[in-house]
């Protein structure tokens, strides 16, 4: 069914997660793309004082799209020896071996949690759909052929995505595309919904009102580079994620850099003196420097957002800042 015309929604489920899907292929994302967990332990460590700060004992710690479990080994690794947490990744695929045994495997997330939970670039993998304004002013969903990628437009956006656009995206002109992104907003709610106490927190590739992209962001990843989203399982397909319409009641918006940052992860350089009193310390502490500013770099992960969203009132991060009271 290769020749077969879907919405991008439908098409992008199928070759993600389908049968001999990208995501469930054996390489993982790694094997195509660094995100921030991969660009430096600095991440995972950040995420470590995050799960520290909250007034909570024995708190859960959940990966959302854990990928091969890459975040929750570096977590593991950075917490203090006896700092008590249960750890769950949260994934299509299959558990990869050796694997801590620690980290308990899971394809959903675990109900009733009191802890942290953590979505770093898993919701722009949320399928959407695609619109387009037609050369009368109509919103129309595009359709995308499976075998090269190919689109067309069809039916008219009605009902709730129709909704969906007015409010958070309208599109005002022919040619103008969005990408709706209501499942994301559901997924998001859905997410949030299985804490009872604590934190989540979204990190990922995104836009705001007002500052819409204004042909869409959809696109694909293939080994390490930016390829045409051809729907067929050999690449990544993703877009931006509408963070301020995933956002429930009470939630913080911010960039990535201003996140780490109040985590302490600095970019500054070492001072030169170290280099003479302690060069082996010199080079780690300039590799390191590198490497958060790598992650706080503008126009790169720095940019990316953070959606913070706080169940309860005692789940305060209070030392690290995040949140206030």
């Amino acid at each position: 069914m290769t020749d077969e015309w879907r919405g991008w929604r439908e098409a992008a489920e199928a070759a993600l997660y389908g049968a001999g899907g990208f995501y469930l292929r054996p390489e993982g994302p790694a094997g195509h793309f660094r995100t921030s967990v991969h660009a430096s332990p600095l991440f995972a460590s950040a995420v470590a004082r995050l799960l520290t700060g909250l007034s909570l004992p024995e708190p859960t710690l959940v990966d959302l799209g854990a990928g091969r479990g890459e975040l929750l080994t570096g977590v593991l690794a950075a917490l203090p020896a006896s700092f008590p947490v249960r750890a769950y990744a949260v994934e299509r695929a299959a558990r990869p071996a050796g694997l801590d045994e620690r980290i308990v495997w899971c394809a959903a997330p675990p109900a009733g949690v009191r802890g942290l939970l953590f979505a770093n670039e898993w919701l722009d993998n949320v399928p959407v759909d695609v619109a387009e304004v037609d050369e009368a002013g109509t919103a129309r969903y595009v359709q995308v052929r499976t075998s090269d990628g190919a689109e067309r437009l069809a039916e008219p956006v009605t009902g709730a995505d129709a909704a969906w656009l007015d409010r958070w995206w309208p599109l005002r002109g022919p040619g103008l595309r969005a990408e709706i992104g209501r499942p994301r907003d559901e997924a998001w709610a859905a997410a949030v919904g299985t804490l009872d106490v604590g934190l989540a927190v979204a990190a990922d590739y995104s836009h705001t009102h007002g500052s819409r992209p204004p042909f869409g962001t959809l696109t694909g990843f293939r080994g390490g580079r930016e390829v045409r989203p051809v729907p067929d399982g050999s690449c990544d397909i993703t877009a931006h994620v509408a963070l301020d319409a995933c956002a429930l009641p009470g939630a913080e918006l911010l960039t990535q850099r201003d996140a780490l940052r109040r985590l302490g992860v600095s970019g500054a350089r070492p001072p030169l003196t170290l280099a003479s009193s302690d060069p082996a310390a010199y080079v780690r502490a300039l590799s390191a420097a590198g490497e958060a500013a790598e992650l706080l770099g503008r126009g790169g992960l720095g940019d990316f957002g953070w959606l913070l969203q706080r169940v309860g009132a005692r789940c305060l991060p209070a030392r690290s800042g995040i949140l206030a009271v």
